[in-house]
């Protein structure tokens, strides 16, 4: 079965952002909504977090798509939700799948800049960030007025001094831009990170054989 939309899942999964280091306003729990530009389109999604679980939610055609992080980076599943052909996966990566996926994640270095602008409502500030690995530079710009948990945008973006509100994320020479649109405070339900009984359990190989074989 050849779901191309997967592939545009799993590279939202490995995309990178951030969260700050000081803020004026501070969230432990509710989501932040996001619009996100990937190859096959834009899609606006929500990263639910609290504690260090986050869950990102996107529709994406019939899919809906559910990518789980936790336990700072060491837990990722991404749960695959099609009504209309009546399947149901859940891709857990193993702890191979994990390292593998770290392995190619970029190596940022930021230098901040001295511009300023408000975007989404939030006061940003420029930083110009470099990854070692491809040798690539791109603008992002953050804030500090706000500051929230880590979700499956940010392990990559730790030290950027900010919240990143608009910035280009890198993969495998593919670009994704991000905006951030606002942040709300609302408390997340028990269980809202678990993977439901009637989802198949399998590996992100399987998932990626599912989508077509693609990278």
């Amino acid at each position: 079965m050849n779901i191309k939309f997967l592939r545009s899942a799993l590279l939202v999964t490995l995309s990178a952002t951030a969260l700050g280091a000081s803020a004026q306003k501070s969230y432990t729990e509710g989501f932040a909504l996001y619009s996100v530009q990937a190859p096959g389109g834009s899609v606006d999604t929500k990263s639910y977090f609290k504690g260090d679980s986050s869950l990102t939610s996107m529709q994406q055609g019939p899919a809906e798509i559910k990518i789980i992080t936790a336990k700072n980076g060491d837990y990722l599943a991404v749960l695959v939700d099609v009504p209309v052909a009546n399947l149901k996966k859940a891709a857990i990566a193993t702890p191979a799948e994990l390292e593998e996926g770290k392995a190619q994640e970029p190596k940022f270095t930021f230098t901040p800049g001295t511009e300023t602008k408000v975007i989404s409502g939030f006061n940003c500030k420029k930083v110009t960030v470099k990854d070692s690995k491809s040798g690539s530079s791109y603008e992002a710009w953050v804030t500090n007025d706000i500051k929230i948990p880590s979700t499956s945008f940010s392990h990559t973006f730790k030290d950027i001094g900010g919240v990143p509100v608009q910035f280009t994320a890198l993969q495998q020479g593919q670009s994704v831009n991000v905006t951030l649109k606002s942040v709300t405070d609302q408390k997340v339900p028990a269980g809202f990170f678990g993977i439901p009984g009637d989802f198949d359990k399998i590996t992100l190989t399987d998932l990626k054989s599912l989508g077509g074989g693609g990278n």
